[in-house]
């Protein structure tokens, strides 16, 4: 197919209808494409102008939407990871109370055993059984030597005091009066009245 030009068809150029006063609308000519003078085209711009490539506003949100992609799946991956080490850690103690309840399974079946009960009342209490003779070698201060054997008679050792006890003990030594201080230096009146 061959395209024809306005100009060759021979027929009228478009003609637009316009209102006028008296209601009745009458075309008006509107100038075609093809008889409208022609713009000279701009002459392409040489790189000798040292200009760079310039960003488009287009350019600088598609750059502002990657750099908050980056941020939310930093967070995110930040996040994911200290889980995957918070789930290790966890799991490692798993493993650690597993081997601890198996450890404290087998010292209670071993309290099953009398010999056993025999053995640890002989080493932490220092029971004989009929028939033996037992001994102890006291210093010349009056105490025990060798292992450190507890008596049924001795008090238990005082630990720590609890926090509480602490801050309770703190109250009680606020609401006392502090002590005087005991000063070496002379009255100061009777050092101004010497002078």
């Amino acid at each position: 197919m061959a395209s024809r030009s306005p100009r060759g068809s021979g027929r009228p150029p478009h003609r637009r209808p316009t209102a006028t006063r008296g209601g009745r609308r009458t075309p008006r000519a509107t100038p075609s494409p093809a008889s409208q003078p022609a713009t000279p085209a701009k002459p392409a711009s040489s790189g000798t102008a040292g200009t760079g490539p310039q960003l488009t506003t287009r350019a600088i949100v598609l750059l502002a939407v990657v750099l908050l992609l980056i941020a939310s799946y930093t967070s995110t991956l930040h996040a994911w990871w200290q889980a995957r080490s918070e789930i290790q850690a966890t799991k490692a103690e798993i493993a650690m109370r597993k081997q601890s309840i198996v450890d404290l399974e087998d010292q209670i079946a071993r309290w099953d055993d009398p010999a056993y009960v025999k053995q640890q009342a002989k080493e932490r209490f220092g029971w004989v059984s009929p028939g033996e003779v037992g001994y102890r070698v006291i210093g010349s201060d009056g105490k025990v030597q060798g292992a450190d054997v507890p008596t049924l008679d001795a008090p238990p050792q005082a630990g720590d005091p609890a926090w509480y006890d602490k801050l309770w003990g703190s109250v009680k030594e606020s609401g006392k009066k502090p002590d005087p201080v005991p000063t070496t230096d002379p009255e100061p009146d009777k050092v101004l009245k010497n002078q």
